[in-house]
C-alpha cells in the first residue's frame, strides 16, 4: 500500500512551507530517512526525510510551490500502485473536462445566482479552491492574475503574490501591443531574480508597516567615552568577556530602560488597543545572505550583559546558517537594528509590525564640544535613531525615554550596578 509523505510543521507558528529542490525524482528507490526535498519557511531552510521505503511514485508539488503543513507532498510505495487517493485537493491532478455549454436561459439564471463577493479571473483560467478562498477572505481581486499552476491555473501562491506586490494586469497587455515599440535592453543585459520566501515576507511586512502606521523618527546622540572604556577593559580580560561588543552593551541598555516607556514595549492590536508587556522580548536585526532576520532575546531585561552577548551571537549564527527555529523569530516586543559597522551616521528605521518602536544604532563620530576650561575638545558621539508609532506613543514620552537611555549609556558602569 502506498504511503504519503507530508509537509512537516517547522514550528508551532508555521502554517505553510515552500518546496525548494527535489533531491529524488519519481521512479527512484528511497529508504526511510533519505532526503526527498528541501523546503523553507519565510525564515529558514530545512530538509524533509522520507517516512516510508519503496519507490517514489509521484510528487504532488513542484519546486517553488507553497504547501500547507501536514499536507501530502508525495507518495512512496510499490511500483505501479495507485496513488489517486493520496493526492491533495487542488494538487497536480488533471483539470476536469469543460462541461457542455449551457443554454442561454441557464446562463442567465447562473449569472443571477453568482454571489456578489466572488472575484473574476481574466479569460477562462481556473482557480483552485484554496486560492479562491484566500482571495475572498483577503478581498483580493483576481482579474488579470497570471496563474502559475497546471494549465495556467491560479493557485494560492499567485494570490499571495498579488497580496504582496499588487496585480499583474495581464489583461491589459493587449492594449499596449499597438503602441510604438520602445528600445529594450539586450537579452543578456539583465536577470530576473524571483523573491524567495524570506524576501516576500520582508517585502510584505515593510509595505504593511509603512502603509498602516504613523511613523516618526527622533535622532539623538550620546557620549560613548564610557562605553569604549569599558569595552577596552573587557578585551583585556580575555575569554568570553573579550567578545562583548558595543552593540551588546546597547542591547543591555535598552533592556534595562525600555520598561520606563511601556507603550514602546508593546504591540498594537487590531482592535486599536495596545498590549503592554511586563518583560522586554528584544528583537535583534540580523543581516544574512537570504535577507533580514529578527530573532528574539526573550526576557532580555532579566539577563546579564554576558548572557545577552552570548545569546545574540548564537541566534545570529543560526540565522546565517538557516537552521533557526521559526519560534525564535517571533514574539518580539521591541527591535534594535545596528548599522554602525557600515558607517551609517543617521537613518530612519522601519518598525517591525505590530511593534510600536524600533531603535537604530549608528556609528561613532568625533564631534567638537566646549571643555570645562573653555577650550574645544573632540569626543566620541554615537547616534541613535528611534522610530515610533505615533498612534501609540507621543513625541514627549518617546523623547524622555531616549534621554534616559542616552544618560544610562553615558554612565554604563553605574547601569551595571543597578
Amino acid at each position: 500500500m502506498a504511503n504519503a509523505v507530508i509537509m512537516p510543521k517547522a514550528g508551532i507558528t508555521v502554517e505553510s512551507c515552500i518546496i525548494g529542490e527535489w533531491l529524488k525524482k519519481p521512479g527512484d528507490h528511497v529508504e526511510v530517512g533519505d532526503i526527498l526535498f528541501t523546503y523553507e519557511t519565510d525564515k529558514a531552510n530545512f530538509e524533509c526525510e522520507s517516512t516510508a521505503a519503496g519507490e517514489l511514485l509521484e510528487c504532488f508539488y513542484g519546486a517553488g510551490d507553497e504547501v500547507v503543513c501536514l499536507s501530502n507532498v508525495c507518495a512512496v510505495g510499490e511500483h505501479g500502485e495507485d496513488v489517486s487517493a493520496l493526492r491533495p485537493d487542488g494538487g497536480a491532478a488533471e483539470e476536469p473536462a469543460p462541461a457542455q455549454e449551457p443554454a442561454a436561459s441557464e446562463k442567465t439564471d447562473k449569472a443571477e445566482a453568482e454571489p456578489a463577493e466572488s472575484f473574476p479571473v481574466a479569460g477562462k483560467i481556473g482557480v483552485s479552491p484554496r486560492a479562491r478562498g484566500l482571495a475572498q477572505r483577503s478581498g483580493t481581486d483576481l482579474s488579470g492574475v497570471a496563474g502559475t499552476g497546471p494549465k495556467g491555473r491560479v493557485i494560492e501562491r499567485d494570490v499571495r503574490r498579488v497580496m504582496a506586490n499588487g496585480p499583474d494586469f495581464a489583461t491589459e497587455v493587449e492594449e499596449y501591443k499597438a503602441a510604438p515599440a520602445a528600445a529594450v535592453p539586450a537579452a543578456d543585459d539583465f536577470v530576473d531574480v524571483p523573491f524567495t520566501g524570506i524576501r516576500k515576507t520582508i517585502s510584505r511586512s515593510m509595505y504593511q508597516s509603512i502603509q498602516s502606521m504613523a511613523q516618526l523618527t527622533h535622532n539623538f546622540s550620546f557620549d560613548a567615552t564610557a562605553l569604549k572604556a569599558y569595552r577596552t577593559q573587557l578585551k583585556a580580560c580575555g575569554g568570553e568577556l573579550a567578545g562583548i561588543t558595543l552593540g551588546d552593551m546597547i542591547l543591555f541598555g535598552v533592556s534595562r530602560t525600555l520598561l520606563s516607556c511601556p507603550d514602546l514595549n508593546a504591540l498594537m492590536q487590531e482592535e486599536n488597543t495596545i498590549r503592554r508587556y511586563a518583560h522586554v522580548h528584544l528583537g535583534v536585526a540580523v543581516d544574512t545572505e537570504r535577507g533580514l532576520m529578527v530573532p528574539t532575546i526573550f526576557n532580555a531585561d532579566t539577563k546579564s550583559l554576558l548572557q545577552i552577548s552570548r545569546e545574540v551571537k548564537e541566534l545570529a549564527a543560526m540565522c546565517r546558517s538557516g537552521s533557526i527555529s521559526p519560534d525564535l523569530l517571533r514574539g518580539g516586543t521591541f527591535t534594535v537594528s545596528n548599522l554602525g559597522a557600515y558607517g551609517v551616521e543617521s537613518f530612519t528605521p522601519v518598525i517591525n509590525p505590530p511593534q510600536t518602536g524600533l531603535l537604530g544604532v549608528c556609528t561613532i563620530t568625533e564631534r567638537p564640544r566646549t571643555a570645562a576650561d573653555g577650550s574645544m575638545e573632540l569626543y566620541p558621539a554615537m547616534a541613535l535613531s528611534l522610530t515610533y508609532d505615533h498612534r501609540a506613543v507621543d513625541g514627549a514620552p518617546a523623547s524622555r525615554y531616549m534621554q534616559e537611555l542616552c544618560k544610562k549609556l553615558e554612565n554604563f558602569t553605574a547601569l551595571l550596578a543597578e
